[in-house]
């Protein structure tokens, strides 16, 4: 049997890896992973953590997330970077510019109920997998997701997109940051992360209408469309009043006070939204009367006087403890809380309590962040190492051990593969 052999039932080439466990609303999906980097990968572990089955295909060369450290998990083969976004998921090694390779993917395609790629524009066409002419025909049930930069078509179509590239187009790093510094870059790969939650979004939406028509479609996700989504109220402030957005740090635009402080022991952020907040505000740092300045009474009224305000706030504030504050104002029904460090948000109470961060002999890492009340998702399984289910899925494709050999001499499966690819 060789990679063009067409007995081979796409659909029976599929196995589910935790049979025996096997949670989640989407058990019995299966996800083809073709992207690498972020947006792509974060998309499919979004959906193995309820239930999908997902394969990620890797290239020879890995992606290039595995060497994006320190840190890197244990031997040194992968960085945490890519262990937070490849959890649960299968994993096999091909080399597609082969034709050996290709046929294999052809066979996954043809037993795919949704693929996620990444790929430069045009790449799956050159290798033979068009969606319209090729893909859709052969599989018409297929729900084809492609994650772009700026898109295929148009002025900028097919050019590469990166997160930071695209908060700078798309205006997001211009309102980030201090108004008398350089725009920032958000701390965190925001657009790709949108992107990736666009994507599910999407692709749940046309498995919805397929179970309505019985065909698949492709659902078309770009970093630039995902910026653009982010970018209220910016947006909606211009198109109402034609001013160009300016950067203003820790400070909300409109809504005053909504800003970080400083307390006796660190910093301390503080959202009083609204009339009844501000007052409320006011009476639980001692000093009723600030609320009821009339240069105060309103939001509008607070945005003129924000200096004047700011400074009376920021004098009070100081002189507390940034935990006990956070504490009195929640209770008096101000949103507040101290500005935590990483690891202090991850090991908080409320966190733990949610499942957010699991710490256990199988798996350590961030949990699984949306519940359904009637159905449970998947506990999380570590990022397996670079074609890790190489050998078992040939094999549970029909192909016999011979070819799997031949494959790996050739090179198709990207060799060296590891120690449990072999076993």
């Amino acid at each position: 049997m060789n990679a063009h052999d067409d007995r081979i039932d796409g659909r029976k080439a599929w196995r589910t890896a935790d049979s025996t466990e096997n949670h989640g609303v989407l058990s019995g999906v299966r996800v083809l992973d073709l992207s690498r980097v972020l947006a792509g990968p974060y998309t499919t572990q979004t959906l193995a953590d309820q239930g999908a089955e997902v394969i990620k295909v890797e290239a020879p060369t890995g992606d290039e997330t595995r060497g994006w450290g320190p840190p890197f998990i244990e031997s040194g083969t992968s960085s945490a970077y890519y262990a937070g976004l490849n959890h649960s998921k299968e994993n096999i090694s091909l080399d597609l510019r082969t034709d050996q390779g290709r046929g294999i993917l052809r066979e996954l395609l043809a037993g795919a109920d949704v693929v996620v790629e990444n790929f430069k524009a045009g790449t799956m066409a050159r290798w033979g997998f068009d969606y319209d002419d090729v893909l859709a025909p052969m599989n018409p049930g297929l729900v084809y997701c492609r994650i772009t930069g700026f898109g295929v078509d148009g002025p900028l179509g097919g050019l590469p997109g990166y997160d930071a590239v695209l908060q700078s187009f798309g205006g997001l790093m211009s309102i980030n940051g201090y108004p008398d510094r350089k725009p920032l870059r958000m701390g965190v790969p925001i657009v790709d992360l949108m992107a990736a939650n666009h994507a599910v979004q999407g692709i749940l939406l046309a498995m919805l209408e397929r179970g309505r028509s019985g065909r698949g479609q492709l659902v078309d996700i770009t970093l630039l469309d995902s910026v653009i989504s982010i970018l209220h109220p910016h947006s909606a402030n211009w198109l109402t009043s034609g001013s160009v957005p300016q950067r203003t740090g820790d400070v909300h635009p409109t809504v005053v006070p909504y800003q970080v402080f400083t307390a006796r022991d660190g910093d301390l952020f503080i959202s009083a939204a609204n009339d009844r907040q501000f007052r409320s505000l006011a009476s639980a740092l001692g000093a009723p009367e600030v609320g009821s300045d009339p240069r105060f009474a309103t939001n509008a009224d607070r945005h003129a006087h924000r200096d004047e305000l700011i400074a009376t706030l920021s004098e009070r504030i100081a002189t507390h403890r940034r935990e006990d504050l956070a504490v009195r104002l929640e209770k008096a029904g101000v949103a507040a809380s101290a500005v935590h460090t990483v690891d202090e948000a991850l090991q908080s109470e409320q966190v733990r309590h949610r499942g957010l961060f699991l710490d256990t002999e199988e798996y350590r890492g961030i949990g699984v962040p949306v519940s359904l009340s009637r159905s449970a998702h998947r506990s999380p399984r570590p990022a397996a190492p670079r074609g890790h289910d190489t050998r078992a899925l040939l094999r549970a494709m029909g192909y016999t051990e011979e070819t799997v050999e031949e494959f790996a001499a050739s090179g198709v499966l990207g060799e060296p593969l590891t120690t449990e690819s072999a076993l």
